[in-house]
């Protein structure tokens, strides 16, 4: 279980593999002692497992592998030598829960659509422009992404801004800009998509209960 608050951003130095499996090596900033074999790590979206981990300078390389159903889902088939990706260790008990609660579990690929910037139109030079990204969704995903509600894109923790039809808009605010990869994002960019645990649910609910009828009440 993630958050979706980026902690570090790693590089892939080496990918190896086929579209039925794959393995990366990815540098990062983590203290190597903390990652134990089998550990889970969000890698801008998938929950991926570390099968091998080496001390480097100022950090460490760990190695995940990428099975064809996280290859079909994810962009990480496309990750190549030089990509960077959003970084999160594994929630502990008793950690802050800063953003929602993500499982690594991506849903599917959206496309951003369009980037610009917003600023607050203060004229302070000290408030720099933040940037709001317009996305489309899957059709099958569209459903369950509400206005103020959250969404995961990347591995990030974001707020809904507005919906429209299979579009929706988030806003980027300068230091999650600085601090991720979305800095580097453009218009035709695709993103690791997960929708709310609550939405999903709440929705499969309301699915069985039209199903199956209402219960008696008497």
């Amino acid at each position: 279980m993630f958050t979706g608050l980026v902690t570090d951003v790693g590089t892939v130095v080496a990918a190896s593999g086929s579209e039925r499996l794959r393995r990366l090596t990815i540098q990062s900033s983590y203290d190597p002692a903390t990652i134990a074999l089998g550990a889970s790590i969000a890698c801008s979206g998938p929950c991926l497992t570390a099968v091998a981990v080496e001390p480097t300078e100022g950090g460490c390389r760990f190695s995940v592998d990428a099975a064809a159903e996280t290859l079909a889902r994810t962009s990480v088939g496309t990750w190549s030598v030089g990509t960077r990706v959003n970084l999160e260790r594994s929630l502990k008990v008793g950690d802050e829960l800063g953003g929602h609660l993500v499982t690594g579990h991506v849903d599917g690929l959206g496309e951003i659509v369009a980037c610009e910037p917003v600023t607050g139109g203060t004229g302070d030079p000290q408030w720099a422009p933040s940037d709001r990204f317009v996305i489309r969704a899957p059709a099958a995903l569209a459903r369950f992404i509400a206005e103020k509600g959250s969404i995961c894109l990347d591995g990030t923790s974001l707020t809904v801004n507005s919906v429209d039809g299979d579009l929706f808009s988030v806003l980027l605010i300068p230091h999650t800009l600085a601090v991720t990869t979305w800095g580097e994002r453009r218009a035709g960019d695709v993103l690791n998509l997960e929708v709310d645990l609550i939405a999903r649910y709440a929705a499969r609910l309301s699915e069985s209960r039209d199903t199956l009828g209402a219960p008696r009440t008497s």
